[in-house]
């Protein structure tokens, strides 16, 4: 297939475009390199069957004729992170919202055969039930969240109204090798990792005991790959680890001494996605274990030796608007 990836060269865009790209599909992925790393895919760049196309999806006439000829489209360009979205909603609306729209356009005048959109778990807010089923209620916290869902809600229109061959893929704590290591505070890897590194404390939220369903990012794009081979339409589906992990489990497999910082508001005590539809219509489940997974973040940590290195000050600062919007 001629397959594209808008955010190819992300964290998770550019591990599926590698496996992509290795299964001998045609691999064009786009990327404003906002939040993606051309060191991401510097093994890809230089080989047959793959090109990068550096453009921005808030760009329609730019991004319109990279999708001629293309059968799989798999959607992943976006903005995230909590803090930033509460202080630029307008960013994350024209990324993830109206870059959506540009995306979607693009694919339907190409009429393209199949259409994956990476939507986000956020959307639940504070969850009640636990594993949390598709169908629970949407209850976004930031406007990172309401936006991806935004996005999620464009694409399932497009598939009803306009018959897009699309599915969307709501993703629970990804976390892996090439994890985002932006400036803002964000993903709990980036930041623990940074601090092994520096052999410095690991900055626990609360008390550590609230868990998480980190997701191996290999199995996630596994999951882009079954959705894109299946012939199932409009449906939305989680993509889990198929367990819950406290962060002093985390923390206790990387090794170190911790300190505690406040709890933040509007953080879930727990994460943990109902995978029974994704198995069901697609025969997907993961394969990399907590453990293992662990072990391989530890195996690429020199990744991280250019990251921010936060302490409780700097996050304190940090997430300040945090602490000032969503503690009600």
């Amino acid at each position: 297939m001629k397959v594209l990836v808008t955010g190819g060269a992300g964290f998770i865009g550019s591990h599926l475009s590698r496996e992509l790209w290795r299964q001998g599909h045609e691999v064009h992925v786009i990327d404003n390199l906002t939040g993606g790393r051309r060191e991401t895919i510097a093994d890809l760049l230089d080989q047959p069957n793959f090109s990068f196309h550096l453009a921005d999806i808030r760009d329609p006439e730019a991004i319109k004729p990279l999708f001629d000829g293309v059968d799989w489209v798999f959607h992943l360009a976006g903005v995230a992170d909590i803090v930033p979205s509460i202080e630029q909603p307008r960013a994350y609306y024209e990324t993830n919202v109206s870059g959506t729209f540009n995306v979607l356009e693009a694919a339907k005048s190409a009429n393209i055969k199949r259409f994956v959109y990476a939507a986000s778990s956020s959307c639940y807010g504070l969850a009640e039930q636990f594993p949390t089923p598709e169908t629970a209620p949407i209850r976004p916290q930031y406007p990172y969240a309401l936006t991806k869902y935004m996005g999620e809600e464009l694409v399932m229109h497009w598939a009803q109204l306009y018959n897009l061959p699309a599915v969307s893929l709501r993703l629970f704590n990804v976390y892996g090798p090439h994890a985002r290591t932006t400036g803002a505070y964000g993903a709990v890897f980036g930041v623990f990792l940074a601090q092994k590194i520096n052999n410095k404390p690991y900055t626990v939220v609360g008390d550590g005991t609230q868990t998480r369903d980190f997701t191996y990012v290999t199995d996630v794009a596994n999951a882009f790959i079954a959705a894109a081979q299946s012939d199932i339409c409009g449906e939305i589906m989680n993509v889990g680890s198929g367990g819950t992990y406290s962060v002093n489990h985390l923390v206790g497999l990387l090794g170190g001494p911790v300190e505690y910082i406040p709890k933040r508001p509007g953080e879930p005590d727990c994460t943990f996605a109902d995978t029974a539809k994704i198995q069901a219509k697609l025969g997907w489940s993961p394969q990399v274990s907590f453990e293992q997974g662990v072990a391989n973040m530890i195996d690429h940590i020199d990744y991280w030796k250019d990251a921010p290195l936060w302490n409780r000050t700097s996050i304190a600062d940090a997430t300040a608007d945090w602490f000032k919007y969503l503690d009600k």
